[in-house]
């Protein structure tokens, strides 16, 4: 294989039903740092049926080029069409970097375009460099139940191929001047290539926020107590019009569905404010939440290691703390209102 034929960095913008995913536009600010060092272009590659008009959006955060799919096969998410379309613009393009949202379909589609292309690839990656001297793509991603980060590369084969978290990337700003080109692409997909029918397609609606999503976040440790003094953080959150989320430990101790988990074996959060209530601070947690904007902690340990990344640091009762706390916004809510 010759690595000097392979450039530029390739995208897979995951849309659902017309709508642009947050990770592909994340990952398109991530494409365009790494592109920029290596001074080549971004590739967003767009599968779906009739969705040419995303491409602006995806040009506007960062992309130099998308390579459109447009068919009716591809409507509807399915392992072939899309692996076949992938595999078919990588052989156009030859580019030196997949990236992959570790999303459900990211996560099915990025192993099999590895597997067809003889290439390694890092799965569910927090961090993303380029090896300073080789240009080779170094993955960092958590090992051993989180207790590591382990930084991989794939010296000898390309596309280098990595599935990155969402919420880990920050998006760019749109820019809505510049400039970039769309070619429409022919992955000759056919009704052949529907290995499955799907005979009806069931989406689920809830109220629940997701946690990377959210602006607030009031987040539970193991300082609870149990899943039955969840109220204070119940009601800061609502005040706040936030949600609350919690650490590996109040998850494996069934106080919060998986889903609700932050930390290196959960999710990765940006919110602009995220309150750590009973939380110590293990690392893996931070890894999953310090890059918020403002942190506010409450913890009975003043040496509790999650004060070293708080802006504000609260040593006391969270059950005593957060009541005061929610009661001041309420007054303040009403002062503001009553001006």
């Amino acid at each position: 294989m010759n690595l000097s034929e392979f450039k530029g960095v390739l995208v897979f913008t995951e849309q659902r039903t017309g709508e642009l995913q947050k990770v592909s536009l994340e990952l398109i600010g991530e494409a365009r740092r790494l592109a920029d060092e290596l001074g080549q272009e971004v590739i967003a590659g767009l599968i779906g049926k009739d969705v040419a008009g995303l491409t602006g959006e995806l040009i506007s955060h960062g992309a130099d080029k998308v390579y459109v799919v447009d068919s009716p096969v591809a409507e509807l998410y399915m392992t072939e069409p899309y692996t076949k379309s992938i595999v078919a613009i990588i052989e156009e393009v030859k580019p030196a970097i997949v990236l992959f949202g570790a999303t459900s379909i990211g996560r099915d589609l990025a192993p099999r375009v590895a597997a067809r292309w003889h290439t390694g690839l890092v799965a569910d990656c927090t961090s993303l460099a380029i090896e300073e001297g080789t240009g080779n793509l170094l993955s960092t991603r958590p090992a051993f139940g989180g207790n590591i980060m382990a930084t991989i590369a794939c010296p000898d084969f390309r596309p280098q191929m990595s599935t990155v978290r969402p919420g880990v990337m920050q998006k760019l700003d749109a820019d809505p001047n510049r400039k970039g080109e769309v070619i429409n692409f022919d992955a000759k997909l056919t009704e052949a290539d529907k290995t499955v029918e799907i005979i009806e397609e069931v989406r689920e609606t809830t109220k629940r926020v997701n946690i990377e999503e959210a602006d607030v976040l009031v987040s539970a440790g193991r300082g609870v107590g149990g899943p039955d003094k969840f109220q204070p953080l119940e009601d800061l959150a609502a005040v706040l019009k936030g949600t609350v989320s919690g650490s590996r430990a109040t998850i494996d101790s069934g106080w919060l569905p998986k889903e609700r988990q932050v930390g290196q074996t959960g999710k990765t959060v940006r919110p602009q404010l995220y309150m750590a209530c009973g939380i110590s601070g293990a690392i893996q947690h931070l890894a999953g939440m310090e890059e918020s904007d403002f942190i506010v902690a409450v913890n009975k340990n003043p040496e509790a290691p999650i004060f070293e990344v708080a802006d504000i640091g609260v040593v006391g009762d969270l059950h005593k703390v957060l009541p005061l706390v929610t009661e001041e916004i309420k007054k303040a809510q009403l002062a503001e209102a009553n001006k």
